[in-house]
């Protein structure tokens, strides 16, 4: 009788440590498309941007020059405002066409960094999810579209 009870007890707690399986999560490797915050009076939009790299500064900047690209490239949907909207080149395949000078305005320490600031983010309001190998942020950034477009036009992307 002690052996049958030993022999369910043990495969009783053989079935408790099975079913306990680890939650993976892959939240750090998707990427996610800038949502709308607010729209300024001055031409900027405040984005919610996300970002990922191998640490926090990587992760932040990379969530800075999505934010910029989508403003530039993708365009963002703002709520009644049609024109806000659009992305600032409507060309089709801008992306290719342009490569090399968005390869150039993306590079670290360029000009892509004089078009966003911080200046509508809260303290302590970036979202942290790491993967072990990766860490992904959302951050808030407010990309100076009026200033962005009339550098394009100054550099000849746009008309």
């Amino acid at each position: 009788m002690k052996k049958i009870i030993t022999l369910v007890a043990a495969v009783g707690a053989m079935f408790v440590v099975s079913c306990n399986q680890q939650v993976v999560t892959t939240e750090s490797f998707h990427p996610v498309k800038c949502e709308f915050l607010n729209a300024e009076g001055d031409g900027s939009i405040t984005l919610r941007a996300y970002g990922q790299g191998r640490h926090r500064g990587d992760a932040i900047e990379q969530a800075r020059k999505n934010a910029v690209r989508e403003v530039m490239l993708v365009g963002v949907n703002v709520p009644g405002d049609a024109l806000m909207s659009r992305p600032l080149i409507t060309e089709v395949n801008a992306e290719e066409k342009y490569a090399e000078f968005l390869r150039d305005f993306f590079t670290d320490d360029s000009d892509y960094k004089k078009f966003y600031t911080k200046r509508d983010r809260r303290h302590n309001s970036n979202e942290k999810h790491w993967s072990g190998t990766q860490m992904k942020i959302s951050t808030t950034v407010r990309v100076l579209r009026s200033d962005l477009e009339q550098y394009l036009k100054d550099n000849g992307i746009i008309k």
